[in-house]
Protein backbone atom coordinates (compact mmCIF):
# COMPACT_ATOMS: atom_id res chain seq x y z
CA UNK A 1 0.00 0.00 0.00
CA UNK A 2 2.34 2.53 0.58
CA UNK A 3 4.35 1.76 -2.56
CA UNK A 4 1.23 2.67 -4.39
CA UNK A 5 1.51 6.03 -2.84
CA UNK A 6 -2.06 5.58 -0.48
CA UNK A 7 0.19 6.79 2.64
CA UNK A 8 3.16 6.08 4.70
CA UNK A 9 3.89 2.71 6.08
CA UNK A 10 2.18 3.89 9.82
CA UNK A 11 -0.92 5.51 8.12
CA UNK A 12 -1.52 2.30 5.63
CA UNK A 13 -1.08 -0.10 9.22
CA UNK A 14 -4.05 2.22 10.75
CA UNK A 15 -6.05 1.57 8.04
CA UNK A 16 -5.53 -1.95 8.09
CA UNK A 17 -6.05 -1.82 11.88
CA UNK A 18 -9.39 0.43 11.18
CA UNK A 19 -10.58 -2.61 9.15
CA UNK A 20 -10.65 -0.43 5.75
CA UNK A 21 -8.90 -2.48 3.85
CA UNK A 22 -9.72 -6.00 2.38
CA UNK A 23 -7.66 -9.10 -0.05
CA UNK A 24 -9.95 -10.91 -1.63
CA UNK A 25 -13.11 -9.67 -0.10
CA UNK A 26 -12.08 -10.49 3.56
CA UNK A 27 -10.87 -7.91 6.17
CA UNK A 28 -6.73 -7.87 5.89
CA UNK A 29 -4.51 -8.19 8.88
CA UNK A 30 -1.35 -6.39 9.95
CA UNK A 31 1.67 -8.66 8.51
CA UNK A 32 -0.53 -10.13 6.13
CA UNK A 33 0.99 -10.98 2.64
CA UNK A 34 -0.58 -10.16 -0.53
CA UNK A 35 0.03 -9.39 -4.23
CA UNK A 36 -1.83 -6.67 -5.78
CA UNK A 37 -1.34 -8.19 -9.69
CA UNK A 38 -3.26 -11.30 -8.09
CA UNK A 39 -5.22 -10.55 -5.25
CA UNK A 40 -7.44 -8.23 -5.21
CA UNK A 41 -7.37 -5.62 -2.90
CA UNK A 42 -9.63 -2.46 -1.63
CA UNK A 43 -8.82 0.55 0.25
CA UNK A 44 -12.00 2.17 1.81
CA UNK A 45 -13.99 0.22 -0.98
CA UNK A 46 -11.80 1.72 -4.06
CA UNK A 47 -8.77 -1.02 -5.64
CA UNK A 48 -5.42 -0.45 -5.16
CA UNK A 49 -3.76 0.15 -8.29
CA UNK A 50 0.32 -0.68 -7.57
CA UNK A 51 2.68 2.24 -9.38
CA UNK A 52 4.41 1.86 -12.00
CA UNK A 53 8.27 1.29 -10.30
CA UNK A 54 10.54 4.16 -11.68
CA UNK A 55 14.28 4.61 -10.36
CA UNK A 56 16.71 7.46 -11.14
CA UNK A 57 19.95 8.45 -10.24
CA UNK A 58 21.03 11.98 -9.22
CA UNK A 59 23.64 14.02 -9.14
CA UNK A 60 23.36 15.47 -5.93
CA UNK A 61 24.91 18.72 -5.60
CA UNK A 62 26.05 20.50 -2.19
CA UNK A 63 23.62 22.60 -0.10
CA UNK A 64 20.69 20.19 -0.39
CA UNK A 65 19.39 17.58 2.49
CA UNK A 66 18.55 13.56 1.16
CA UNK A 67 14.79 14.01 2.49
CA UNK A 68 11.82 13.57 1.00
CA UNK A 69 10.03 16.61 3.27
CA UNK A 70 11.81 19.62 5.26
CA UNK A 71 10.69 21.74 7.63
CA UNK A 72 13.32 24.53 7.81
CA UNK A 73 13.58 25.86 4.24
CA UNK A 74 16.28 24.08 2.90
CA UNK A 75 16.52 22.76 -0.52
CA UNK A 76 15.77 18.64 -0.46
CA UNK A 77 17.05 16.42 -3.35
CA UNK A 78 13.87 15.84 -4.27
CA UNK A 79 13.63 19.92 -5.97
CA UNK A 80 15.70 18.29 -8.40
CA UNK A 81 13.41 15.35 -9.34
CA UNK A 82 10.64 15.25 -12.06
CA UNK A 83 9.23 11.79 -11.57
CA UNK A 84 5.15 10.74 -12.80
CA UNK A 85 4.95 8.68 -9.71
CA UNK A 86 6.67 9.40 -5.91
CA UNK A 87 10.18 8.03 -5.45
CA UNK A 88 12.29 8.43 -2.38
CA UNK A 89 15.87 8.73 -1.75
CA UNK A 90 17.58 5.19 -0.79
CA UNK A 91 19.82 6.15 1.82
CA UNK A 92 21.40 9.19 2.75
CA UNK A 93 24.12 12.53 1.80
CA UNK A 94 25.09 14.82 3.84
CA UNK A 95 24.26 18.50 3.29
CA UNK A 96 27.89 19.27 2.23
CA UNK A 97 28.69 16.33 0.19
CA UNK A 98 27.60 15.57 -3.54
CA UNK A 99 27.23 12.56 -5.64
CA UNK A 100 25.27 9.68 -6.65
CA UNK A 101 21.83 9.21 -5.35
CA UNK A 102 19.48 6.80 -5.77
CA UNK A 103 15.70 7.28 -5.70
CA UNK A 104 12.67 4.69 -6.53
CA UNK A 105 9.28 4.12 -5.41
CA UNK A 106 10.75 0.31 -5.23
CA UNK A 107 10.20 -0.70 -2.15
CA UNK A 108 11.75 -4.08 -1.64
CA UNK A 109 15.06 -2.79 -4.10
CA UNK A 110 15.51 -0.17 -1.62
CA UNK A 111 15.36 -2.32 1.35
CA UNK A 112 18.20 -4.61 -0.31
CA UNK A 113 20.79 -1.97 -0.79
CA UNK A 114 20.34 -0.30 2.67
CA UNK A 115 19.98 -3.96 4.73
CA UNK A 116 23.51 -4.54 6.79
CA UNK A 117 23.58 -8.49 5.43
CA UNK A 118 23.43 -6.72 1.63
CA UNK A 119 25.08 -2.70 1.90
CA UNK A 120 26.51 -2.51 -1.92
CA UNK A 121 29.54 -1.15 -1.85
CA UNK A 122 29.79 2.78 -2.02
CA UNK A 123 32.64 4.39 -3.91
CA UNK A 124 33.61 8.03 -2.81
CA UNK A 125 35.94 10.59 -3.73
CA UNK A 126 37.37 12.41 -0.61
CA UNK A 127 39.38 15.50 -0.18
CA UNK A 128 41.21 15.89 3.07
CA UNK A 129 42.58 19.13 4.77
CA UNK A 130 46.60 18.03 4.18
CA UNK A 131 48.49 15.14 2.61
CA UNK A 132 47.66 12.30 3.91
CA UNK A 133 50.53 10.06 5.61
CA UNK A 134 52.17 6.92 4.44
CA UNK A 135 51.42 5.65 7.92
CA UNK A 136 47.57 6.83 7.83
CA UNK A 137 47.11 5.48 4.83
CA UNK A 138 48.69 1.72 6.12
CA UNK A 139 46.07 2.41 8.99
CA UNK A 140 43.04 2.59 6.14
CA UNK A 141 44.31 -0.40 4.37
CA UNK A 142 44.06 -2.48 8.16
CA UNK A 143 40.71 -0.67 8.35
CA UNK A 144 39.62 1.32 11.24
CA UNK A 145 37.66 0.84 14.25
CA UNK A 146 34.07 3.08 14.57
CA UNK A 147 32.02 2.15 17.62
CA UNK A 148 33.47 -0.86 18.36
CA UNK A 149 33.54 -2.15 14.88
CA UNK A 150 36.17 -2.37 11.93
CA UNK A 151 35.62 -0.25 8.46
CA UNK A 152 37.09 -2.46 6.22
CA UNK A 153 38.70 0.33 3.54
CA UNK A 154 39.42 -0.57 -0.20
CA UNK A 155 41.72 2.21 -1.34
CA UNK A 156 41.50 2.57 -4.83
CA UNK A 157 43.92 5.34 -5.17
CA UNK A 158 45.50 7.85 -3.03
CA UNK A 159 47.09 10.95 -4.34
CA UNK A 160 48.47 13.57 -2.15
CA UNK A 161 45.57 14.59 -0.11
CA UNK A 162 42.69 12.84 -2.60
CA UNK A 163 42.07 9.59 -1.94
CA UNK A 164 39.73 6.80 -4.25
CA UNK A 165 38.30 4.15 -1.39
CA UNK A 166 34.77 1.52 -1.65
CA UNK A 167 33.51 0.86 1.68
CA UNK A 168 30.48 -1.55 2.60
CA UNK A 169 29.31 0.39 5.31
CA UNK A 170 26.40 2.73 5.27
CA UNK A 171 26.42 3.99 9.18
CA UNK A 172 25.61 8.20 9.12
CA UNK A 173 28.54 10.18 8.38
CA UNK A 174 31.05 7.43 8.34
CA UNK A 175 34.15 8.49 5.92
CA UNK A 176 34.14 11.53 7.62
CA UNK A 177 34.79 9.81 10.81
CA UNK A 178 37.02 7.33 9.68
CA UNK A 179 39.38 10.42 8.48
CA UNK A 180 38.77 11.87 12.00
CA UNK A 181 39.97 9.17 13.65
CA UNK A 182 43.36 9.73 11.55
CA UNK A 183 43.31 12.88 12.50
CA UNK A 184 41.98 14.55 9.07
CA UNK A 185 39.26 16.84 8.28
CA UNK A 186 37.04 16.05 4.69
CA UNK A 187 36.90 19.18 3.05
CA UNK A 188 35.04 17.46 -0.02
CA UNK A 189 33.47 13.96 -0.21
CA UNK A 190 31.74 12.96 -3.95
CA UNK A 191 29.79 9.52 -3.74
CA UNK A 192 30.96 7.96 -7.16
CA UNK A 193 29.35 4.87 -6.94
CA UNK A 194 27.00 2.50 -5.33
CA UNK A 195 27.66 -1.12 -6.05
CA UNK A 196 27.62 -1.46 -10.51
CA UNK A 197 25.94 2.13 -10.46
CA UNK A 198 28.51 4.79 -11.36
CA UNK A 199 27.82 8.12 -11.33
CA UNK A 200 29.43 8.63 -14.86
CA UNK A 201 29.55 11.90 -16.46
CA UNK A 202 26.27 12.65 -15.13
CA UNK A 203 26.03 16.95 -14.42
CA UNK A 204 26.04 18.48 -11.01
CA UNK A 205 22.17 19.06 -10.40
CA UNK A 206 21.11 16.55 -12.86
CA UNK A 207 19.24 13.54 -12.98
CA UNK A 208 17.98 10.05 -15.64
CA UNK A 209 16.29 7.44 -15.26
CA UNK A 210 17.96 4.09 -15.13
CA UNK A 211 17.86 1.37 -17.74
CA UNK A 212 16.51 -1.98 -17.56
CA UNK A 213 20.01 -3.54 -17.82
CA UNK A 214 21.02 -1.25 -14.63
CA UNK A 215 18.17 -1.74 -12.78
CA UNK A 216 18.65 -5.46 -13.11
CA UNK A 217 22.39 -5.17 -11.95
CA UNK A 218 21.60 -3.55 -8.75
CA UNK A 219 19.01 -6.55 -8.27
CA UNK A 220 21.52 -9.04 -8.42
CA UNK A 221 23.57 -7.55 -5.51
CA UNK A 222 24.03 -10.06 -2.74
CA UNK A 223 25.47 -10.38 0.89
CA UNK A 224 29.01 -9.05 1.06
CA UNK A 225 31.11 -12.45 1.33
CA UNK A 226 33.24 -13.11 4.09
CA UNK A 227 36.45 -11.50 5.18
CA UNK A 228 39.07 -13.95 4.49
CA UNK A 229 41.62 -14.81 7.45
Amino acid sequence: MAQAGIASRRACEKLIEEGRVTVNGKKATLGQSADATKDRILVNGNPLTPEEKKYFILHKPRGYVTTVTEKHGMNTVMDLIKSPVRVYPVGRLDIDSEGLILLTNDGDLANKLTHPRYHAPKEYHVTLDRQLSATALDRLREGIRIEGRTVNVDIQSAHGNTILLRIHEGRKHIVKRIFLQLGYTVTRLIRTAIGPLRLGNLAKGKSRELSSKEVEELRKTGPRPPKAF
